[in-house]
């Protein structure tokens, strides 16, 4: 099949504490002022993304990867996950601060909800003065102590706070109690799952007058309680290269600013490949055609491109494979 680079329509969520950044900031397609969240390519049930540009507008990612999957995913990736897709990727744009939450293991996930865990990472791309994001603990805490904080409500005097601005990357491993604070715009790269344990939600109630669900019972043996200065990612940012951020099991992603076109060998690569626009615009062209993305917009490499063409004067790039 022709796979030439494929876009997405966005997947569009509001969200209690959601705003209007996806519209103003990346240009979605939204009308509601509490949009949270713009799924740019997902394979999860109920919400699997569509092509939107080119001739297979139209067509289901599922589609896509029943029928073209080892040339679509990768061989590699098919024998790990079968005709499922391994990644979730998002922008989430935080006008409030977000409940405090945690997402359990692979393990964990499997044995309570059939599912895979949720290790996940952020790219900061735009933050207001002072905007800061929840990220573990202050010390370490014991199980009993924090259940005491739930009991109590100050679970945030145990939390650590990171102030954070453009440019700024963290790595959320599984466990790790975390929150995404107001004024905060991100791309989002994560696991295959909607496993979330909300612990804290600052007492908000929704449009209808009632307290969204928490799952501390769920989460209490999921939590890793040690204060760990392990999340904030520190990357090499040299233009026209590219320039490691992640590399772990279930994805790696680099980072690329690019000041002229690049072209790059992909005939090793038994992966499919995500280019997410964080600045800038560029176009992305493989072996049967080409397409242009700007910033706010992704597109998907097949694992069965041979090269890909990157004309860019300025843009700045997530790449994402697994």
């Amino acid at each position: 099949m022709n796979l030439y680079p494929l876009k997405f329509k966005p997947i569009l969520k509001e969200r209690l504490w959601g705003g209007t950044k996806l519209k103003d900031v990346l240009n979605k397609p939204i009308e509601s002022d509490i949009t949270g969240e713009s799924w740019e390519l997902s394979g999860v049930v109920g919400d699997i993304s569509e092509v939107s540009n080119g001739r297979l507008e139209g067509t289901s990612l599922q589609e896509l990867m029943d029928d073209q999957g080892e040339a679509l995913l990768g061989k590699s990736v098919v024998e790990r996950f079968g005709k499922e897709f391994p990644i979730l990727i998002k922008f989430i744009d935080a006008k409030q601060d977000l409940s405090i939450q945690l997402h359990p293991n692979d393990e964990l996930a499997k044995e309570r909800h059939n599912s895979f865990g949720k290790t996940e990472m952020w790219y900061i791309m735009d933050a207001d003065p002072g905007a800061k994001l929840i990220v573990g603990f202050n010390k370490d805490v014991e199980k009993q102590e924090y259940v005491k904080s739930i009991e109590d409500g100050t679970l945030t005097d145990l939390m650590n706070y990171e102030e954070v601005g453009e440019g700024d990357t963290f790595f959320i491993n599984t466990g790790k109690i975390h929150a995404i604070g107001a004024g905060v715009l991100l791309a989002e790269i994560q696991q295959t799952s909607d496993i979330t344990y909300r612990v804290f939600d600052f007492n908000r109630k929704d449009k209808d007058g009632n307290l969204r669900e928490l799952h501390t019972g769920l989460a209490v043996d999921a939590i890793d309680y040690k204060k760990k200065d392990d999340f904030k990612v520190d990357y090499p940012k040299k233009k026209g290269e590219v320039n490691t951020m992640v590399d772990c099991p279930y994805f790696k992603t680099n980072f690329m600013e690019l000041i002229q076109p690049i072209k790059q060998d992909l005939s090793q690569r038994d992966s499919f490949t995500i280019y997410m626009c964080v600045g800038g615009t560029a176009t992305i062209g493989n072996d049967w055609g080409s397409t242009e993305i700007k910033k706010g917009e992704t597109v998907l490499v097949s694992a069965s491109s041979t090269f890909v063409d990157i004309d860019a004067q300025k843009a700045k790039l997530l790449e994402v494979t697994i």
